[in-house]
C-alpha cells in the first residue's frame, strides 16, 4: 500500500485552525474514541529525526542524569562544597540534574500534580472557556503553543500561567479545585529558587549573591502540561526536541516517564524519582556563562499510557527588568576565555526564540559572536 501524499501547508494550516477552534484539546479528542491521530499531529517529513526515533538507544547505557542530594547543605559547609561541586559537574557536563530532598513537601508536590489532573479532566464545556492563544492573558489553556509555526500540534494540552510578581499570585480567575495546590506549590518553590541561585552562583566561583543580584532568577511562568493517552505514539511526540529559552527550569513529573535528553548524540531517558525536582540551565544561563553551563536538548514521546502530568517552572527577570541587556558574566571573561555573545534582553530573545518555534533547531547561535564550528 503506498504513503499517502503529504498535505501542503495551507491543507494543514486549514486543518490546524478548525481543531484549534474546538478548544477542546488533545484530551477531547481521545475522549472522542478516536483510534487514529489527526494528521496534523503527524510529523512532517523534514521532522523525520524526531518522529523515527522516538526510542531512547540507552538500553545499555550506563550514563545516568546526575541525582543530586540537598540534604544538610545549610547546616554542613563539607557537604554544602560537595553539592556545590556536583552541581558544577552536572551543568556542564549534562545541563541537568535531579534533585532529591530539596526541601518542598510530598504532599505540595503531589498537591500540584493533583491540581493539573483536576483543571484538565473539568468537563469539556468548562476548559473551554480558558481556551486562548492570547499572550496578554495571564491564565490560559491550549494545544501546542507554536503549533502555527511549526505546522505540526504536538499530543499535549497545557494550562499556562504567567507571574508578574510570584509573591502576590493572582489565582482568583482559576477553578478553586486546582488553585489551592498551585499556589502551594509556586510558595514552597520560592526557598528552592533561593537556595539554587546561590548553590550556582558559588559553582561558577562567584559570590554566592551574584545570580541573585543579577534579578534573572524570578519564577515568572508555570506550564501545567497534560498528555493524553496515545492511540499512535510512534508518529507524533508530546514535545519535540528543544532548549529552554529561559535562565533555569525546574520540572516536576509523575511517575510514568517519557522525558529524554540528548546527550553525547543519543536520547537517554530520565526515569522518574518520586519527591524528585528536575533541574536544568536555559539557553539564556548558557550564554551569560559563556558556555560553562550548558543549555542542552530534550523531549517528550508520546505514549499509549497516560495520562501524564508535567509542570515546568520557568524563570527569568521581572517585568521591570524584561529590557535590561545580559550579557556574559564579566568576572567569568578572560584573554583565553573571551565573551562568546553579544548582549540581549529576555523580551529579544523569546521574541525570536517564539518567532521561529520549536523547529529542532537552537536559538543560542543567533546571539554569538563568534561563528559556531561547522
Amino acid at each position: 500500500m503506498g504513503t499517502a501524499p503529504e498535505k501542503s501547508e495551507q491543507e494543514l494550516l486549514k486543518e490546524l485552525t478548525e481543531f484549534d477552534e474546538t478548544k477542546v484539546g488533545v484530551k477531547g479528542l481521545v475522549d472522542s474514541g478516536i483510534a487514529k491521530i489527526p494528521n496534523i499531529f503527524v510529523f512532517p517529513k523534514r521532522n523525520q529525526e524526531s518522529r523515527n526515533n522516538n526510542k531512547s538507544s540507552n538500553v545499555n547505557d550506563p550514563c545516568q542524569l546526575p541525582i543530586i542530594d540537598f540534604d544538610g547543605i545549610e547546616k554542613n559547609r563539607q557537604s554544602r562544597r560537595e553539592t556545590v561541586e556536583q552541581i558544577r559537574q552536572a551543568m556542564e557536563k549534562w545541563g541537568f540534574f535531579q534533585m532529591v530532598n530539596h526541601g518542598v513537601p510530598v504532599n505540595s508536590l503531589n498537591g500540584l500534580l493533583r491540581s493539573i489532573k483536576e483543571f484538565h479532566e473539568q468537563p469539556e464545556e468548562v476548559r473551554k472557556g480558558y481556551y486562548s492563544r492570547d499572550h496578554t492573558k495571564k491564565i490560559k489553556y491550549y494545544t501546542t503553543g507554536d503549533m502555527y509555526q511549526t505546522k505540526a500540534a504536538q499530543w499535549r494540552d497545557t494550562l499556562s500561567l504567567d507571574f508578574d510578581d510570584s509573591d502576590n499570585l493572582d489565582l482568583h480567575s482559576l477553578p478553586e479545585l486546582c488553585r489551592d495546590g498551585i499556589e502551594e506549590y509556586i510558595y514552597c518553590l520560592t526557598g528552592v529558587r533561593n537556595q539554587l541561585s546561590e548553590l550556582l552562583s558559588e559553582a561558577l566561583g562567584l559570590e554566592k549573591d551574584h545570580l541573585g543580584n543579577m534579578e534573572c532568577f524570578e519564577i515568572r511562568r508555570l506550564l501545567c502540561h497534560y498528555y493524553p493517552p496515545c492511540p499512535e505514539p510512534d508518529l507524533t511526540l508530546g514535545i519535540m526536541k528543544h532548549s529552554d529559552p529561559y535562565y533555569l527550569t525546574i520540572l516536576l513529573q509523575d511517575s510514568i516517564g517519557g522525558f529524554q535528553v540528548f546527550h553525547k548524540n543519543q536520547w537517554l531517558d530520565v526515569p522518574p524519582i518520586e519527591g524528585s525536582l528536575l533541574v536544568n540551565a536555559g539557553d539564556l544561563l548558557q550564554l551569560v556563562t559563556n558556555d560553562k553551563f550548558k543549555s542542552v536538548e530534550h523531549r517528550v514521546i508520546a505514549g499509549r499510557t497516560g495520562p501524564r502530568i508535567s509542570a515546568a517552572c520557568f524563570m527569568y527577570p521581572d517585568v521591570d527588568n524584561q529590557f535590561k541587556p545580559f550579557g556574559p558574566i564579566k568576572e567569568l571573561l578572560s584573554e583565553t576565555n573571551p565573551a562568546k555573545y553579544r548582549e540581549t534582553s529576555i523580551i529579544d530573545y523569546l521574541r525570536y526564540y517564539a518567532g521561529k518555534g520549536l523547529d529542532g533547531v537552537k536559538s543560542l547561535p543567533h546571539f554569538q559572536l563568534i561563528p559556531a564550528e561547522k
